[in-house]
């Protein structure tokens, strides 16, 4: 009787040798790359100061062609790390000499970052593999330097305070008809110089300023004149103006050799007019106008 052989397939040969399997630990099973491959050295692989993330990182920008964009917003697009995280593996690197980062100005005048990856670090080759270190013991951080006192600053002298402005001419003798004949000339100045219009307590306070120019022999015309002629554009302070023009440009007070006119109220008419004497002004005399009641008696000239 014939025995009957019995054949069966044989194991797949073990990829690792069994001389070479270590008893505990990883295992390589490599195989030969012949394209699209970037060697990296075991001092950056093995780093025992970078983190996991900077060596990544470091990894992949230099398995990028020259000229690629390795920004921090276009890498936090293309791996799921925040930009912070990204940024401070950049740092990293570039403090142990794996990365630079430099400005520089283009002749355009444009003002580009200038990014240089080194495979080794600082861009120096080594000419053997170092040893993996031992490990060190952390350096204990040294206190901070104590601050630098203050430097006093030199005290800012403080401005000159700004002088008053001069008080407003006040007449010797404060005539009803002086003053009323003032306040009819500011109330109307509106109607000669669009920009002056002023409100009833600014009149109120010009009004013994103006009434001084007449009793200093001034005219309403005069007087017009001088407030009104070459005002700044834009006017944005007719009172304050008006103050320093009442007060700088006021006549001299009248002399025994020139003494002054006075005002009278026309009879008829209430209006004020320069007399010596009262009665009439010139305008009832010639045409016989009778108005009493008038609001806003009018100076002539």
């Amino acid at each position: 009787m014939d025995t009957q052989q019995v054949s069966a397939a044989p194991r797949a040969p073990s990829p690792v040798r069994r001389s070479a399997t270590p008893t505990s630990g990883v295992m390589h099973i490599n195989t030969r790359h012949t394209s699209r491959f970037t060697v990296i050295g075991n001092h950056l692989a093995q780093h025992r100061e970078l983190s996991l993330l900077a060596i990544g990182l470091s990894t992949y920008i230099q398995s990028l062609p020259a000229g690629a964009r390795i920004g921090i917003k276009t890498l936090s697009e293309r791996f799921p790390d925040s930009e912070a995280r990204i940024a401070a593996a950049l740092r990293e690197l570039e403090a142990h000499g794996y990365l630079s980062r430099t400005r520089e100005r283009l002749p355009n005048g444009r003002v580009v970052t200038r990014t240089c990856s080194y495979n080794q670090p600082n861009g120096a080759p080594q000419r053997h593999p170092a040893p993996a270190p031992a490990p060190k013991p952390k350096p204990r951080r040294q206190p901070p330097a104590p601050a630098p006192a203050p430097v006093a600053a030199k005290p800012t002298p403080a401005p000159a305070p700004t002088p008053p402005p001069p008080p407003l001419p006040q007449p010797r003798n404060p005539l009803p008809q002086y003053l009323r004949a003032a306040t009819s000339l500011l109330t109307d100045l509106h109607r000669h110089a669009a920009a002056i219009t002023l409100t009833e307590k600014e009149v109120v306070l010009l009004a013994p300023a103006a009434a001084t120019w007449f009793e200093r022999g001034a005219t309403p015309a005069a007087l017009r004149h001088a407030l009104t002629d070459d005002l700044p554009q834009p006017l944005k302070r007719p009172a304050k103006l008006l103050r320093y023009r009442l007060t700088a440009l006021v006549p001299p007070p009248p002399t025994p050799d020139h003494p002054t006119v006075l005002f009278q109220n026309c009879d008829r008419c209430d209006r004020a007019f320069r007399s010596p004497t009262p009665g009439d002004c010139r305008d009832c005399r010639e045409e016989g106008a009778d108005d009493p009641h008038a609001q806003f008696p009018i100076l002539s000239g």
